[in-house]
């Protein structure tokens, strides 16, 4: 069948008559550029025959070549078919009709510019589709053998209908319908052999790979679920993998099939046919988008919706919308909150305040309970210093307690608080939790939120009656809690501890450290030396519970000789002995006889007191002072020597019966009494 664009039409006047000439002998090939052929002037006569003009109008008319004339039907005939007139062109090639010498003139102009025309038309070849390429044609017929396609060029393809049978369906073209197919290099039956599956394929792969390059979004539909993600029909096969239909992970596949979503391509392998789509990277792309105009709307103070995302032991991540937030716990409520699930779940929906937003980091954190009524508020109005209240226990720490005033108002009793007494180690010894106590408030810090409680200042002060039960001079006895460099501290009572300094220890002995006598727990008595209730202070002494000094001053007085070992020598005198715990010091002046400065020996001091006496040596010594406050005592050695030189003398005379005698008599009378 011959395409009607390259059918030449013609139209002459009704005062003209039709004749067809027709060559003799019609070649057997098909129309060239540059000669017709008998089948030529039989379809161009075929074109012709459906108009039916009336006399008045011009008649188609067909020329051929080698005649050169025009054959022009009668007005009256009928109007001829296809063959007819192909058998009238020949009949009046034979048997031609004298036409008027009018017409004829008019006849032969027209019936060159027509030959022009045709010669114009079919002096280019037309175009046809080389092997290979994709294009457009129009359904001829469908038969048993398969679609006939009109694809322009003066021929026609064949689609067989065994390509459709092996889709799986019927054929789904009709006459007159545009399909589009491939070139083979094959004929059939006259036909040049044409593919719609290859050109459907072709175009599908070339739309991949254009949306590829395009980064285009793609639809497709889930048919089948495989190892790792499920099978998407795009037009071909492709591989959606699991982690990336979602932006969470997805465990149950089965759901997806036969629905239909938009996609992104991946990878892409045209050789191996291989391809890979993305769900994800589109709802990314449309998370950030929306991410990015929320952050832009949002700032520090809003106050936004959003819904529970998830709910952590420290917290609760709220989204506000493709962006995350997270409400701390102690953000939730005022109270104390044990954990978040006490107030919220996963999915709900709730206000709440931008209290910092970190566009940098992107990082925004939220507050509910600055949404609500701050119980703070009247705090120090209705709890001021020195208020007693009732309050209950709802946390224990190393350091103190935390007690519910009121629903969201909570107190610290620190361990300090807790007892009089220094001996608690850990508030858990004296309150628990769920404990209803009475406490007093000593602070309040609204700004801050805090309160500061204490216990201990709802039971008896015990520093209130120390002097009374401790007076100044008493002997108590205690345990030593702890041990310092100056000291060690005991507890004489609940609440009350004394200090014994480390010069209150000994008399005697210099203590370097406290620990050279007492270790924590051991039990000792002193004596009260001072009271200070105002500051909590009480001193205590060890030596003064054994006081040496008073008995031996109440024993000894000024212008006494005693006896006494010399215990060490120094350059200003020499310390001495006088009984266990009592040492007083002899002076240097004290120990020789006084003489003229020319007489004096040119000799150390310590090296002259030396000379004298000896160390663990015992002599007499006289008392010449006593100051018992102090603990000081005063020796003279030589005193004491003329002392009992006199008590010699006087001895010696009594004896000589003689008044006149002299020391020399005595000191010779006793040389040879040895």
């Amino acid at each position: 069948m011959s395409d009607d664009r390259n059918e030449p039409t013609f139209q002459a006047s009704a005062a003209q008559t039709a004749a067809v000439s027709a060559p003799a002998e019609a070649p057997d090939h098909q129309l060239s550029s540059s000669s017709f052929s008998e089948q030529t002037a039989t379809a161009v006569a075929a074109e012709a025959s459906p108009a039916a003009p009336s006399p008045t109008e011009h008649e188609d008319i067909v020329a051929t070549p080698e005649a050169g004339s025009i054959s022009m039907p009668e007005p009256s005939a009928p109007q001829p078919s296809a063959q007819s007139a192909a058998g009238a062109a020949t009949e009046s090639a034979t048997e031609p009709v004298a036409p008027s010498a009018a017409q004829a003139a008019n006849g032969e102009a027209e019936t060159a510019e027509g030959m022009e025309q045709l010669i114009e038309q079919y002096a280019t070849p037309p175009v046809t589709p080389a092997e290979g390429e994709i294009f457009d044609g129009r359904v001829i017929a469908v038969n048993d053998t398969g679609v006939v396609v009109d694809v322009g060029g003066k021929f026609e393809g064949l689609v067989p209908a065994q390509e459709f049978l092996e889709t799986g369906g019927a054929i789904p073209f009709g006459p007159g319908q545009t399909i589009e197919v491939e070139r083979l290099h094959e004929h059939k039956d006259g036909y040049v052999l044409l593919s719609h599956v290859r050109a459907h394929r072709r175009r599908i792969w070339e739309n991949v790979e254009k949306s590829y390059r395009e980064e285009k979004t793609i639809t497709g539909k889930v048919i089948e679920r495989i190892k790792g993600g499920l099978v998407v029909d795009v037009g071909v096969r492709a591989f959606l993998p699991a982690s990336q239909i979602e932006l969470r992970p997805v465990h149950d596949l089965e759901v997806w099939k036969d629905r239909e979503i938009e996609l992104r391509v991946l990878k892409l392998n045209r050789k191996r046919g291989n391809v890979v789509v993305s769900r994800r990277v589109l709802l990314e792309e449309a998370a950030k988008t929306q991410r990015d105009a929320l952050v832009a709307s949002l700032s520090e103070g809003a106050v936004v919706k959003g819904k529970v995302k998830n709910v952590t032991d420290y917290g609760v991540f709220v989204d506000l919308g493709g962006v995350d937030g997270l409400l701390h716990i102690t953000d939730l409520a005022w109270g104390r909150v044990k954990h978040p699930s006490e107030i919220v779940k996963a999915g709900d929906e709730i206000e709440v305040k931008i209290l910092k937003f970190d566009q940098a980091k992107s990082r925004i954190s939220l507050g509910r309970k600055q949404l609500l009524p701050d119980p703070w508020a009247a705090v120090p109005e209705r709890f001021p210093a020195g208020t007693r209240i009732h309050a209950k226990v709802v946390g224990v720490t190393d350091y103190g307690a935390f007690v519910q005033i009121e629903p969201g108002v909570e107190g610290l009793i620190h361990v300090s608080e807790m007892s009089w007494s220094r001996r608690v180690k850990h508030p858990s010894k004296i309150v628990k939790v769920g404990d209803e106590v009475d406490v007093v408030v000593l602070e309040v810090k609204p700004d801050a939120q805090r309160i500061s409680l204490g216990l201990k200042q709802t039971l008896p002060d015990p520093w209130n009656a120390a002097a009374e039960r401790f007076p100044v001079g008493s002997i108590i006895s205690g345990r030593v809690r702890s041990l310092t460099d100056f000291g060690a501290f005991v507890e004489i009572d609940d609440g009350l501890e004394g200090l014994i300094h480390i010069s209150d220890i000994s008399w005697t002995e210099r203590v370097k450290h406290p620990s050279e006598k007492f270790k924590k727990g051991d039990a000792v008595e002193a004596k009260v030396l001072k009271v200070d209730g105002e500051n909590r202070r009480l001193s205590l002494g060890v030596k003064q519970v054994n006081d040496i000094w008073a008995n031996w001053f109440s024993a000894h007085h000024v212008n006494d000789v005693v006896k006494g070992k010399v215990v060490r020598t120094t350059d200003f005198g020499a310390f001495v002995e006088l009984a266990e715990g009592i040492e007083a010091l002899c002076h240097i002046s004290e120990i020789e006889e006084r003489r003229p400065k020319g007489e004096r020996e040119k000799q150390p001091r310590k090296d002259r007191s030396a000379s004298l006496l000896t160390v663990g040596q015992e002599y007499d010594f006289k008392i010449i002072r006593i100051e018992a406050e102090q603990r000081k005592i005063g020796l003279s050695y030589r005193a004491a020597q003329k002392q009992a030189e006199r008590q010699e003398m006087e001895s010696f005379r009594s004896s000589k019966s003689s008044p006149t005698a002299t020391i020399g008599d005595a000191i010779l009378a006793k040389r040879q009494s040895s």
